[in-house]
């Protein structure tokens, strides 16, 4: 499973362009300024309910089995018999208490892989377990794993792809012709139905590189609580990449017209967009294989390599989906959930009891230790359902009575792990220099781990993104933007860093068919990171240049207003 190739690919285009269509235009109008010492009024994205209960889940345990893993490939080639797929020791409990290993709160079952075949009961298609040995054709795994949720105490998530290549339909579920279209949209809703009303609450739903059919009406009649990954209907976006890493800060805001896209990423992240959709990181612990096979044991994930992608998802906020695949029997491997169980044990060594936490509001927040001790890390969260209000933050430790920086930051949101300069202190201090609204914090907790951050926790992960153009580096840019402008509109482009924060944006140079064009490139009120171009004529060559200031490196955006 490759989510930049299945977004990146034609047919997705084709999908996408039938779900702009349904798009309304961007919202206008003055912006306040974002960085401001201190903002009364606090930020426009807010959570719903259910996305803040889905976020306090932080880990979940993605499931992936389907004719693949007897074929040793990740896409189906659908050459395999049905009488072949026979998984005799099947055992989701064995699932279950894997995902209870290592804190995954959660499991969401691939019922459907791009290839098509359907691991439940389904009355919509031949190309299912029903019409497989296992079980005498009576099997749904489907419901096994339901059942084995409901005794563990986890909750249930489903993806079901909208591609189907057994039907023919592909990327986003855009099939050749209208009249297959209309056949398989009854078909897919049909599915989606059986799988929404027979098995229980859901606390989550793949569109898999989204979806032409016409799905959100079934998801509100039969589960309006479940959190919608990618569709006209996404609650929550993907990362950006299958490598298990959130870029930092990862804010939980985005546009409202990039979050009607349903396939927005980490990189359409906005502090000040009007949207709260928060991010998921999906990883497989046989990366980058997401299918079980006899040849990729080799590439199971160490317990401290899924340490350092907790660091980088979860630690930044965002929320982490650990792929466990199943193998021929129905097993989860025992080289995965012994890995799965390391990572596990490590988790609860190192942040099952504080030193000490404490909540508050304001841009102070002071935290005394019972005597001075050795802290080595900070955990911060925010109270999201006032969102993300903390811009810019230090923490200050006390120590022989003076008071020093040990560490810093940007975002915070539903969690921030920060690792500090170890340091025997008696009082640390949250300081934020920088934020929208009076900052309110769930926890600021304080931890002696006795060990070193993982190796890559402050890596700059490869990000993706459907409207990047280009990136800087060294703080220079130039782009060539002839390709990706081709009518007079207004247009906008967004500057975000891999780390750190742009400060501002200089000697900028817009040049229409080679002649400098100044008056139509301006800056965007509060918004150091983001530039205006008025392109009222399409020119034969469209450049820009110029220097980012702050931030290094990162990727360039650009979007029509």
């Amino acid at each position: 499973m490759n989510r930049r190739q299945l977004i990146l690919g034609t047919a997705q285009a084709a999908a996408a362009a039938a779900l702009r269509s349904r798009i309304p235009a961007a919202l206008t109008g003055v912006v306040p300024p974002a960085w401001a010492e201190s903002v009364a009024a606090g930020p426009r994205a807010l959570p719903s309910e259910d996305q803040i209960a889905w976020q306090n889940l932080a880990m979940g345990m993605f499931v992936h089995f389907a004719p693949n893993t007897w074929q040793n490939a990740e896409t189906d080639n659908l050459t395999t018999p049905l009488s072949g797929i026979d998984p005799k020791e099947l055992n989701t409990d064995q699932w279950a208490q894997t995902a209870l290993s290592f804190a995954a709160k959660y499991i969401v079952f691939v019922a459907k892989h791009q290839g098509g075949f359907c691991m439940w009961q389904t009355e919509t298609t031949g190309y299912s377990i029903r019409n497989t040995p296992w079980q005498s054709g009576h099997g749904d795994v489907l419901a096994d794993v339901s059942a084995s949720c409901r005794k563990y105490g986890l909750k249930l998530g489903v993806y079901l792809s909208p591609r189907d290549d057994h039907f023919g339909a592909k990327t986003g579920g855009v099939c050749a012709t209208p009249a297959l279209q209309a056949v398989y949209n009854r078909m897919y809703r049909e599915q989606l139905t059986e799988v929404l009303s027979r098995y229980g609450e859901m606390v989550e739903i793949w569109f898999d590189g989204s979806t032409v059919v016409p799905v959100c009406d079934i998801v509100r009649k039969y589960q309006p609580h479940a959190i919608i990954f990618q569709g006209p209907c996404a609650t929550i976006r993907w990362v950006g990449n299958e490598d298990g890493y959130a870029p930092y800060p990862c804010w939980n805001g985005i546009d409202r017209a990039e979050a009607k896209t349903g396939t927005a990423t980490s990189l359409n992240s906005d502090p000040d967009g009007d949207v709260w959709m928060p991010i998921e990181v999906d990883v497989s612990i046989r990366r980058p294989d997401w299918f079980w096979s006899t040849t990729n044991a080799k590439n199971v994930l160490t317990p401290d390599q899924l340490l350092s992608i907790y660091y980088c998802s979860v630690g930044r906020g965002a929320q982490l989906l650990l792929n466990i695949p199943a193998n021929r029997e129905g097993l989860l491997s025992d080289p995965d959930c012994t890995s799965a169980r390391g990572f596990g044990l490590e988790l609860r060594k190192r942040f099952a009891t504080p030193l000490a936490e404490i909540s508050g509001q304001g841009l102070r927040i002071s935290l005394k230790l019972d005597a001075p001790s050795l802290v080595d890390t900070v955990i911060l969260q925010e109270n999201i359902a006032k969102g993300e209000r903390v811009r810019q933050y230090r923490i200050e430790g006390r120590s022989g009575g003076a008071w020093r920086t040990l560490g810093e930051g940007t975002s915070i949101g539903h969690r921030r792990i920060q690792p500090i300069e170890p340091c025997r202190v008696d009082e640390l201090r949250l300081v934020i220099t920088k934020n929208m609204g009076t900052p309110d914090l769930r926890t600021v907790a304080a931890f002696h781990t006795g060990a070193p951050p993982p190796k890559g926790w402050n890596a700059a992960p490869e990000i993706w993104a459907a409207n990047k153009v280009g990136g800087w580096s060294r703080h220079s840019f130039s782009l060539n933007l002839t390709s990706k402008i081709r009518a007079a509109a207004q247009y906008r482009l967004r500057f975000v860093p891999r780390t750190g924060t742009v400060t501002a944006l200089t000697n900028v140079v817009l040049k229409l068919g080679n002649v400098r064009e100044p008056q139509f490139v301006k800056p965007v009120d509060g918004k150091a990171n983001e530039l205006l171009l008025d392109i009222t004529g399409v020119a034969e060559t469209i450049q820009i240049s110029g220097q980012v200031m702050g931030a290094a490196s990162g990727d360039i955006l650009l979007r029509e207003l």
